[in-house]
């Protein structure tokens, strides 16, 4: 049976919307993710074009709130900012809260090249923080398959 996996962020636009697209791409048969934010906006262009550059499509995503998402089980519930962390619902009973803080690329400033490598640093520490995790957690959950990076 898959891990469930939902990932906050407040406006649901980047960085949880990146590691949906990084788990479901790297992990999808093991892992099943979701993301949310506490105030839903819609995916970034940015974050789109950075995953596109690694082969990951999030184009067909689309920011949700945390209330599609009431009632139903999640084996982690993992924020990715300290304002969703301080304002993650406890509706997520029994499950393993993660906190993993990155940097918000929007609000990076600068050209065009110097905005989109905020974007791509914050891509980059996303799947190498996100498959370093999930690769413990799963071989301590019995898990034999191969991980593959």
């Amino acid at each position: 049976m898959k891990k469930r996996v939902l990932f906050i962020c407040t406006a649901n636009s980047c960085r949880s919307q990146m590691a949906e697209g990084i788990v479901r791409h790297y992990l999808g048969d093991n892992v099943e993710a979701f993301s949310a934010g506490i105030a839903p906006t819609s995916v970034h262009p940015r974050a789109i074009q950075a995953m596109r550059e690694i082969g990951i499509d999030i184009s067909g995503q689309r920011s949700k709130g945390i209330d599609e998402f009431g009632g139903q089980q999640f084996d982690y519930v993992i924020t990715l900012c300290d304002s969703a962390n301080e304002q993650c619902p406890l509706f997520f009973g029994g499950v393993k809260k993660i906190h993993m803080g990155f940097d918000d690329p929007v609000t990076a400033a600068g050209s065009e090249e110097e905005i989109m490598a905020a974007f791509r640093r914050v891509r980059d520490e996303i799947k190498n923080r996100l498959l370093e995790f999930f690769a413990k957690e799963l071989k301590e959950g019995g898990s034999h398959d191969r991980i593959d990076q």
